[in-house]
């Protein structure tokens, strides 16, 4: 170790081009070397986060996921390798193994683990930002109301297609998730049903931490402060002023905030189903899914058999089946691992 150091010493100062940026300067990376950011998923935009903020010297970074490496996530999720997709390495370890070749003078901890309020509970001690690269909203709500608790900002992003949207979300200040439902755009697609191209990823990555930058370095007053949108095919972007969206009534930031989808009975519920290799999830609140419209969007993937009636959408993909009803609930044959199956859902279903 004391070898290590000497050698660290001996380097030139591989930040040296961050320092000569004038917003950033001495201070700034001084400040980033004492930041601790947690990183909730290590898919395609917790890999871009996460190597990134490793790269500009942040001092601490937590990575948590529950999902493993697939070949089809090397098109997008640039930590990973052929070698990590052959052995089915968890993306957590697997983020950590490549950012630790990266940067040794960061201190990184990485979680393979189901995220849901106990363990942010758990996660976020000492945690100055909160990176959302997670693939749901319920995991989303959950992240936004542990922000408004414990007063740590947070900067939701997600892409899907060539489309991408982020925002940065300030306690007592912005508006939060809550207040945005039903002003922002919550589609079905996912990136396993419609597809993703990297640069929508790198863009969403690129505003992300840009804003974490801002932030993480003192200069809350050069952050966008507009909810930004962007399709890359369509060469379309807005940014859309949505201060107006907070609510003193909401559940999550208002004045009398409860903090709801920290709450169980706001929870997606999973049922191991005795007997039957089954997984039943239902989510925290109905939905109403257009089960004929489902079916034609999986019937495109070309991969696993899709049959639809009036009543159920039944969609098999080799050993697994995901059988979905008319208001959200679904059943998950051939599993009796509740993270798998909740894997399958948000990959599908969003």
């Amino acid at each position: 170790m004391k070898l290590d150091l000497e050698q660290h010493k001996e380097q030139p100062d591989r930040y040296s081009r961050q320092r000569l940026f004038s917003p950033i300067g001495n201070a700034g990376q001084d400040k980033l070397e004492q930041a601790k950011v947690l990183v909730v998923g290590a898919g395609a935009l917790g890999t871009g986060i996460a190597e990134t903020l490793v790269r500009a010297g942040i001092g601490h970074l937590v990575i948590a996921d529950r999902d493993y490496v697939e070949w089809s996530n090397l098109q997008r999720q640039q930590l990973f390798s052929e070698a990590d997709a052959a052995g089915r390495v968890p993306k957590a370890i697997a983020a950590k193994r490549r950012l630790a070749a990266i940067n040794s003078q960061v201190r990184i901890d990485a979680h393979v683990m189901d995220v849901d309020p106990e363990e942010l509970e758990s996660l976020i001690s000492g945690v100055n930002l909160i990176m959302d690269a997670t693939d749901n909203f319920d995991t989303r709500l959950m992240i936004n109301d542990i922000s408004q608790k414990y007063r740590i900002p947070w900067i939701y992003g997600g892409c899907v297609g060539s489309y991408g949207i982020t925002y940065t979300i300030l306690p007592g200040v912005t508006p939060c998730l809550n207040c945005l439902l039903g002003t922002i755009p919550l589609g079905g697609d996912t990136c396993d049903t419609v597809g993703v191209i990297p640069p929508a990823v790198q863009m969403i990555v690129a505003h992300q931490t840009t804003e974490a930058l801002k932030l993480l370095t003192g200069h809350p007053e050069a952050l966008r402060g507009t909810l930004l949108t962007f399709d890359l095919w369509r060469n379309e972007q807005a940014s859309i002023k949505v201060g107006s969206a907070k609510r003193d009534d909401c559940l999550s930031c208002g004045s009398g905030a409860t903090y709801p989808y920290l709450s169980t009975a706001n929870h997606r519920k999973t049922e191991v189903l005795c007997g039957r290799d089954t997984v039943q999830i239902r989510p925290a609140a109905k939905r109403k899914i257009q089960l004929q419209e489902m079916a034609e969007k999986l019937g495109r993937l070309q991969e696993g058999t899709v049959e639809v009636n009036p009543f159920l959408l039944s969609f098999s993909l080799g050993e697994r089946r995901l059988v979905l009803f008319a208001d959200g609930r679904a059943l998950i044959h051939g599993t009796q691992d509740p993270a798998e199956a909740r894997t399958m859902y948000d990959r599908y279903l969003g």
